[in-house]
Formats: structure tokens, C-alpha cells, sequence
């Protein structure tokens, strides 16, 4: 297990050159510890389908971030990285607009592979979607590798 503090992670979440698709949807992450990962998504233009709710798929963008992000934070950052193997979601409450709140903790964490529940919600607490991801830690491949 890497020694790095959570704000040693930070700092290199923050200082990325792209979070690709987090970045695109607005998703910030509020807090990062190895047993919760907690982030926020807006509810726009960006978010919505096309009938002007929030679209299931940047639901579970937004929960594979978050599983992703734990999953991370519980494997040796220098020599493993973690890919998600499955996900699924349930969509619970329509959202128009505001913002959306994802909470991730650790079902499982194993050696090779972590299990992750995922509770999205509204500004009240109410459920929006709830999700399960499933990560596999595989080992970072080193320069001139393929």
C-alpha cells in the first residue's frame, strides 16, 4: 500500500492534465479518504438527455469516478492502477436540475479486486440512483511497455 496521505492524493488528482470525462460533466470530488469517496455533479446542459432529466449514463460516469477514485486510493499508486470490470445502476427519482451527490464505500477490497456501493442523491438526501462497481487492480505498466 502506497504511504501517500490523502492530501499528497489530492495534489495529484488536482494536478492531472485531464480528468477526461469528470472534467466534461463537472464532477468534483469533495472527499477522499481510502473508506468513502464523496463528489458532486451539476444537473445541466451537459448532464441531461433530451427530454430534460438527468441522463442515466452521466449518472454512472459519476459513480464509476467516485468507485474508481476508492479503489485507487486502496491499491500501491506506484506499481498497480484499477479498471472497472462491471457496473451497474439502478435509477431511482428523476432530477431536472441542481446538483448531485455521490457517496462510494468499499464492499469488498481485495488484492485483485474491489467492490464498490454507490448512493447518488439530491440536495434533500432523497436517492436518485444507486450503483455497484466492480474494479480490478491490475499492475501499472512501466515505460516502453505495451
Amino acid at each position: 500500500m502506497s504511504d501517500r496521505t490523502t492530501t499528497d492524493v489530492r495534489a495529484v488528482l488536482d494536478a492531472a492534465p485531464t480528468r477526461g470525462l469528470a472534467d466534461k460533466l463537472g464532477i468534483e470530488i469533495v472527499e477522499l479518504t481510502r473508506q468513502r469517496v464523496v463528489a458532486t455533479m451539476p444537473v445541466d446542459d451537459r448532464t441531461r438527455q433530451p427530454f430534460g432529466i438527468l441522463h442515466g449514463g452521466a449518472s454512472v460516469a459519476l459513480a464509476e469516478t467516485v468507485a474508481s477514485t476508492g479503489a485507487w486510493m486502496n491499491c500501491d499508486q506506484a506499481r498497480e492502477h484499477v479498471v472497472g470490470l462491471e457496473i451497474n445502476a439502478n435509477h431511482l427519482r428523476a432530477k431536472r436540475d441542481g446538483v448531485v451527490t455521490a457517496t462510494a464505500t468499499p464492499v469488498h477490497v481485495g488484492r485483485r479486486t474491489q467492490v464498490w456501493e454507490v448512493r447518488i442523491a439530491d440536495e434533500q438526501g432523497k436517492a436518485v440512483c444507486v450503483s455497484r462497481c466492480t474494479l480490478a487492480v491490475i499492475p501499472a505498466q512501466r515505460e516502453g511497455q505495451s
